[in-house]
């Protein structure tokens, strides 16, 4: 099989990256031929971006650093990792240690066949007022982009390069998960479900807190519009962001060599 790309955000994680690393870097020989783990280090203010580098010195270019020197948030880390992968598949999860990269076992058959698959949590282990939102969130995402994917915010998804290629991201926040997802369904793509566990976080804090209502319901339905219906100028500032990330023109710092 062909290598990947593993994207990992991270904002404030020093307790966290080690372990993701570790893990990553024990599991992913076994599991293909060729790989890479992109860190990027959301303008940190702890000592994550450090943690990585020692690891970067020992391990490169199996591992790799980009670095924002101030937080632009989680879809703006995604679009910055993605820009700079080098491989067939890019797959992306969460730096906190809430899913197992082991798991990627399961997903990596799927893509004889498919071009996404979107993980859903079997267990979820977040508080109950998050889940019933995260619950609702899904059921009108559903409808209004036609996605048939239980949980559209998991952030433990494998694509094919060519589906990033033809998707750019907007999103600066965590609504890229939904953005991803709804784009391949806009552009036909195959996707598939496959369940994953979900872990409690054993350190660190949480960036996602269960938020404003009316303001979710706003941010998706100015997506939906922005997907379907854009503006000649959303459509240029689209067209934008893409020249700028062909260019390599993001706010990053590659790791040394």
């Amino acid at each position: 099989m062909s290598g990947i790309s593993v994207v990992l955000p991270a904002y404030n994680e020093e307790e966290n990256i080690e372990a993701v690393l570790n893990q990553a870097l024990d599991v992913l020989p076994d599991l293909i031929d060729d790989f890479e783990v992109i860190v990027v280090n959301d303008g940190s203010t702890d000592g994550t971006a450090g943690i990585v580098h020692s690891i970067v010195s020992e391990h490169h270019p199996y591992v790799r650093l980009l670095s924002h020197t101030s937080n632009q948030g989680y879809g703006a880390a995604l679009r910055t990792g993605f820009s700079r992968a080098r491989h067939e598949l890019v797959f992306y999860t969460d730096a906190d240690r809430q899913f197992d990269i082991a798991e990627l076992a399961y997903f990596l058959p799927f893509m004889a066949e498919y071009d996404v698959v979107v993980g859903f949590r079997v267990y979820r282990y977040d508080a109950v007022l998050r889940s019933i939102l995260s619950w609702t969130y899904n059921r009108i995402v559903r409808v209004l982009f036609r996605v048939r994917v239980r949980d559209v915010d998991c952030s433990f998804k494998l694509f094919r390069r060519e589906v990033l290629d033809k998707i750019t991201v907007e999103s600066t926040d965590f609504f890229v998960d939904t953005e991803l997802v709804a784009k391949a369904r806009k552009w036909n793509f195959r996707i598939a479900e496959k369940g994953v566990r979900h872990y409690p976080r054993v350190a660190g804090a949480t960036t996602v807190v269960a938020g404003n209502i009316p303001q979710t319901l706003r941010t998706v339905a100015r997506m939906w519009q922005r997907i379907y219906f854009p503006t000649r100028r959303q459509l240029d500032e689209a067209a934008e962001i893409r020249a700028r990330l062909e260019e390599g023109a993001v706010e990053a710092i590659p790791a040394p060599r």
